[in-house]
């Protein structure tokens, strides 16, 4: 049986992840308080910036960079803006 969580994102009850998606307290963070949907909705806006922005994920600057865009995601105000980039609404 699924987990639930009241998704911090999303703010409302939802299925949560099934571990940590990423080493450390941000990891545990994410754990507790996101639902699969809205890490979901993150992975894809992660690829899409990763793309858009020709991103090296073997550099460690740029792992920071996007640990730093995830946390903003789901817990603050959201990512800065992407160029070019219409949301669907």
């Amino acid at each position: 049986m699924a987990r639930t969580v009241h998704c911090a994102k999303l703010k409302k009850d939802l299925p949560g992840l099934a571990y940590p998606p990423v080493p450390g307290e941000l990891g545990k963070r994410i754990w507790a308080n996101i639902s699969k949907e809205a890490w979901d909705e993150w992975v894809k806006l992660q690829t899409m910036m990763i793309n858009e922005y020709g991103l090296n994920c073997a550099d460690p600057n740029v792992r920071k960079h996007l640990l730093s865009q995830c946390e903003n995601y789901l817990f603050g105000d959201g990512v800065d803006p992407i160029p070019n980039h219409v949301p669907v609404e």
